[in-house]
């Protein structure tokens, strides 16, 4: 198993993690990255959050040196355009075949579009470092941004508007901003951290065109709403890359499908990060798909263990976060799998514990200034973990430490 050729395409946290994994857990054959985008891979989540004074936006995961102290052979900014499963051969743009025993598709995923809204320089997505380098130059030169999308890349792009000066309006189709995966609760509190800091949120309104003008961008709404701005930006959630999967045969289900195992339907594809769905046992075995920076590391890892044999179940916890103005949200697990809720108050936070129909905590998600919750969120992590039944009135006492249920 040692001299497998081993071929990753997707040069994001996922695939690189995957490819130093690779060679932590032992294997000394050829290992290859391709990645589409020219730079060295970076890391994504500091695109919609603030970057300190004269630090750039490009962060790359590993110095460029390693790869080759590593002996990853990395070709970036080349596409990967299709996969020959009978000769395991994956073509790339240039016209270049790799030859693979194990492939890794780690893929990624591409924002949404709005339909019939064509570019002129005034509407973006945040996906890539160009896209981030283009928004933040616009950003600087001040105006009006309109946010369409009351998501994690959204809010955090608002605040970060608002930082700088701008005059934001955030819509969202939704009754309410952060519907997926966030307790109401919870958006409730960053709804008015907004507002407080002069947003203006419109939901429940649905987009009926827009119209680029010279100068600006007229946005038309329902409810006879109208709203202008100098720059928009897209923030509607995001759409796997399974293009190449499609084209190779491979079995799809809102992402590549993969076994608990990450392997596809093809036994020597394997699929990770953003990119695949699979069946998540916190979530009673219903096939899901992540898209979180955690996530992309550890199923990196697990994907780099399984093509050499490991046979592991992702089992994770899932977790995410996003930073606002000085406030942070982290949610462990699935909230949407509770049936009921223990509220626990901190001193500049909250934490919410979502219980399922046995007391067994499914997750916590949690709202604070700075990391006010982040010590209760990574215990939580290990209780859902766990699968132990809890005392509910001990988990609402802010005075009870959550590491004596972890001891018991």
């Amino acid at each position: 198993m040692t001299e497998l050729r081993i071929v990753i395409v997707g040069a994001g946290e996922c695939g690189v993690r995957a490819a130093f994994a690779l060679r932590e857990h032992g294997h000394a054959g050829p290992i290859v990255l391709v990645g589409d985008e020219p730079h060295l891979p970076y890391e994504r989540p500091p695109l919609s959050k603030p970057t300190p004074a004269g630090e750039p936006l490009h962060k790359p995961i590993v110095a460029e040196t390693r790869y080759a102290e590593a002996g990853i052979a990395f070709i970036k900014g080349v596409a990967a355009t299709s996969i020959d499963r009978h000769d395991r051969q994956v073509l790339l743009a240039d016209g270049r075949r790799v030859s693979y025993d194990r492939l890794l598709l780690a893929t990624g995923s591409r924002p949404r579009l709005l339909p019939g809204a064509t570019s002129n320089g005034r509407i973006f997505t945040l996906r890539t470092l160009e896209d981030a380098e283009a928004l933040r130059a616009r950003l600087a030169a001040g105006g009006r941004l309109a946010v369409v999308g009351g998501g994690f890349i959204g809010l955090e792009v608002a605040a970060l508007a608002r930082r700088q000066g701008m005059q934001v309006t955030v819509i969202e189709s939704g009754p309410r901003v952060l519907m997926r995966g966030v307790p109401e609760e919870i958006a409730g509190h960053i709804h008015e951290l907004h507002a407080a800091e002069g947003v203006d949120i419109l939901c429940g309104r649905e987009i009926l065109g827009i119209d680029e003008r010279t100068g600006s961008v007229a946005i038309r709404l329902s409810a006879n709403r109208q709203a202008e701005a100098d720059l928009v930006l897209v923030g509607v959630g995001s759409t796997p890359n399974v293009a190449l999967a499609e084209q190779a045969g491979l079995a799809i289900d809102n992402g590549i499908a993969v076994d608990a195992m990450l392997a596809t339907s093809d036994a020597a594809i394997f699929a990770a990060g953003d990119c695949c769905s699979f069946p998540s046992a916190l979530a009673g075995g219903r096939r899901i798909r992540l898209e979180s920076w955690r996530a992309a590391q550890e199923q990196g890892e697990l994907a780099a263990r399984n093509m050499l044999g490991a046979g592991e179940p992702y089992t994770a916890v899932p977790w995410f976060w996003s930073d606002q103005y000085d406030h942070t949200i982290q949610i462990a697990g699935l909230p949407e799998m509770g049936v009921s809720v223990v509220h626990r108050e901190l001193r500049e936070g909250f934490i919410l514990f979502h219980l399922g129909s046995t007391n067994r905590l499914v997750a916590a998600s949690g709202f604070g200034r700075d990391m006010a919750v982040a010590k209760d969120i990574r215990l939580a992590e290990r209780l859902i973990a766990s699968g132990m039944p809890l005392e509910v009135t001990r988990l609402g006492d802010p005075q009870f430490k959550l590491k004596e249920l972890l001891s018991a």
